[in-house]
């Protein structure tokens, strides 16, 4: 086992509650291990890279993910209070919530299905996939260092297929439907603390929205530019008999205030939309009731983007929270971009679709440990001192003006001592990371 800096110790062990004293210290090897391991993120792969390929015992690693007792739920809940406490300790709290398939293949994944790689996909060209779909719950805050927005998983839950679940005669729970219970955990985990939820268009469902409304969670997705609009029902007037109305008259749709000539637009400067440096746009915004037969009644606030530029198509967003105006909607809108980039970044640096486990209680351990091994390598980094955290892996071709998380990644490494005989160097040194060739 490698000593740890103190710096690292302390957060470390905030995940000691989760597992019997003689389960923990194989937890650590896992943890510290996935860390330093370059390349799969196999269970094989850590016992080399933390000198341990000739353990006898390597069994227990892997009992840690397949049998061992503990809750990936709780320690979800101690991750997210360790990243308020680092990066949002005060101030509404931004959420972003995404999918993403992981692609997988093997007889015994029962969880495994078909989708639509929306990497790979466009408009006109569909691509399919087999693989795993993982909902998944991030902090979208401002990381100083890094001058910029992160997305820092800290809940992610298996979204078995709908043939998978025919098959094991259990209930198929749809998509919106994980990712209200996880946004709903949330609530119930910082029940003192404004919660914005910030989706895509897949999220823009009234079910999903009515839940977020009544959870006391403000909802941002984008809206269809021909989505029924109404005004708010009228008063009711005394001794009405029947069913109160739901709904007033009729609003044109976003599509045709969009064309309409005497339409008021104010102009916006929003950093990094669409990732790029900030740009102006246009806007117009107003309230209204979202009503659609069968479905609960959402009262939203539109807002109406456009570029006088032309750089993108225009598009519409909505917002559950009818007092926060057009700019600040955008402001936390665009944090979303971050999500792809965590996704890509898990995937390049750490590791996520090259484990190897079989069992189902593995598979739904492994993945979302992964994802919030980047929240973690975030936390670690904040700890580590400033000229440390400010250094960039620079190329005479790449120029990179701010830290990424290749960056901190390296220093956290570099930080992190190991205990190794020089016979095990020597057998392992196929495998080590260029953050260590010295």
């Amino acid at each position: 086992m490698p000593d740890l800096p103190t710096r690292f110790a302390g957060l470390i062990l905030a995940f000691m509650p989760l597992f019997v004293h003689r389960s923990w210290r194989h937890a650590q090897v896992l943890l510290i291990g996935a860390i330093l391991t370059p390349g799969q993120r196999t269970v094989t792969s850590v016992l080399r890279i933390m000198g341990r390929s000739q353990d006898r015992r390597f069994v227990n690693l892997h009992r840690i993910l397949n049998r061992a007792a503990w809750c990936p739920r709780t320690g979800g809940h101690i991750l997210l209070r360790l990243l308020i406490d680092a990066f949002v300790p005060r101030g509404p709290v931004v959420l972003g919530i995404d999918d993403t398939i992981e692609r997988r293949g093997g007889k015994r994944i029962a969880a495994k299905g078909i989708y639509r790689d929306p990497v790979r996909s466009s408009d006109s060209h569909f691509v399919k996939a087999s693989g795993l779909r993982w909902m998944s719950l991030m902090l979208l805050a401002p990381i100083p260092w890094a001058q910029r927005i992160w997305a820092l998983p800290f809940l992610t839950a298996l979204v078995p297929s709908e043939r998978a679940c025919r098959e094991q005669g259990r209930r198929h729970k749809p998509l919106l439907d994980v990712g209200r219970q996880l946004a709903l955990q949330a609530r119930r985990w910082l029940p003192g603390r404004d919660l914005v939820l910030v989706g895509d268009s897949g999220f823009s469902a009234l079910n999903f929205l009515d839940a977020m409304r009544r959870g006391r969670i403000t909802a941002i997705t984008r809206l269809r530019l021909d989505a029924a609009l109404y005004e708010p029902a009228p008063p009711r007037p005394p001794g009405t008999i029947g069913r109160p109305r739901t709904k007033g008259a009729r609003l044109p749709t976003l599509a045709a205030t969009l064309a309409a000539q005497d339409t008021l637009w104010h102009r916006l400067t929003v950093p990094g939309w669409y990732g790029s440096a900030p740009c102006s746009i246009e806007v117009t915004s107003g309230t209204a009731v979202w009503r659609h037969g069968g479905l609960p009644v959402v009262p939203i606030r539109g807002v109406l983007v456009r570029d006088p530029e032309n750089r993108f198509p225009p598009q519409a967003l909505l917002c559950t929270d009818l007092t926060r105006d057009a700019s600040q909607i955008l402001s936390w809108f665009v944090r979303r971009w971050s999500v792809e980039v965590t996704f890509q970044d898990v995937r390049a640096h750490l590791g996520v679709e090259t484990q190897r486990q079989w069992s189902d209680t593995a598979i739904a351990r492994t993945t979302p440990c992964l994802l919030a091994l980047f929240s973690i390598v975030t936390l670690l980094a904040a700890r580590l001192p400033a000229r440390q955290r400010r250094s960039l892996a620079t190329a005479a071709w790449y120029p990179k003006p701010r830290p990424t998380f290749a960056d901190k990644l390296a220093a956290v490494r570099c930080a992190t001592p190991r205990e190794r005989s020089s016979a095990t160097f020597r057998a392992d040194a196929s495998v080590q990371s260029p953050a260590y060739a010295r």
